[in-house]
């Protein structure tokens, strides 16, 4: 599917909803960062990445600063109004209005949540490892009111074709779950291709979350638009956000 310099994610949300995942496209930052990285830890020049956010905020029209994450590959979820500088997490949860919950990603998996009402909303890095230790299950728990009324969008991540794993992690993810191995390609006696996306449906499924979208952009194949560091190493992030705007 074509992809814009900012992606808008295609999910049934309320009409206040915003959310939006940025591609390469649109900064200053040179290679190999080129051109709209966002993210500060990955030895970019700090006042491209300042100009960069400067860009993104315009970009997307954000109603206020990112509430950047200092991501660990873990579990945790932090409440937006809890939320200080260089907090540790990898999801964050919001309530209020204009709050920008946001993660950074370069083939790890990235997932909006909101309620059916648009009243709670969540942004989550995922990981394989954040993702076969639960950090979307406890994203979940933050939401009020049945799982079955929450929606979810996937965002750009490595795709199928490309995430090759060890033994270890096909086996780490069926210990939990052997119906996790339907998402698994074996390509040899070592080796095998994840579905990082199939993995998350069955995650989010499993909390009762069955209305999921998106799913369907592979950073590591498209070079034109996305940063991967699995493909490339020293590369920059993509941030994906979402808010409530005032009803």
């Amino acid at each position: 599917m074509p992809v814009a310099d900012l992606i808008t994610p295609d999910w049934p949300v309320a009409a206040h909803i915003r959310a939006y995942c940025s591609t390469r496209h649109g900064g200053v930052s040179q290679a190999p960062f080129d051109s709209l990285n966002l993210g500060t830890h990955v030895g970019d020049a700090p006042e491209a990445v300042k100009q960069n956010h400067r860009r993104f905020k315009q970009m997307a029209r954000l109603p206020a600063d990112p509430l950047w994450l200092t991501q660990k590959h873990g579990t945790t979820v932090i409440n937006s109004q809890n939320w200080y500088s260089g907090c540790e997490a990898d999801a964050i949860f919001a309530d209020i209005p204009g709050h920008v919950c946001t993660v950074l990603s370069a083939d790890c998996l990235p997932v909006l949540l909101c309620d059916k009402a648009g009243q709670q909303i969540a942004a989550v890095h995922a990981g394989w490892r954040g993702l076969l230790a639960g950090v979307i299950e406890n994203t979940v728990r933050q939401f009020r009111g049945p799982h079955e009324n929450i929606l979810a969008w996937l965002g750009p991540a490595i795709g199928p074709q490309q995430f090759e794993v060890g033994s270890e992690v096909f086996q780490a993810f069926t210990r939990v779950d052997n119906k996790a191995a339907v998402a698994f390609r074996q390509t040899d006696a070592e080796h095998y291709l994840a579905d990082i996306f199939q993995l998350a449906r069955q995650r989010l499924n499993k909390t009762g979350i069955t209305q999921v979208s998106g799913g369907d952009l592979c950073t590591v194949s498209d070079p034109e638009h996305f940063f991967s560091y699995r493909r490339d190493g020293q590369t920059g992030r993509m941030a994906t956000v979402i808010w409530m705007m005032p009803k």
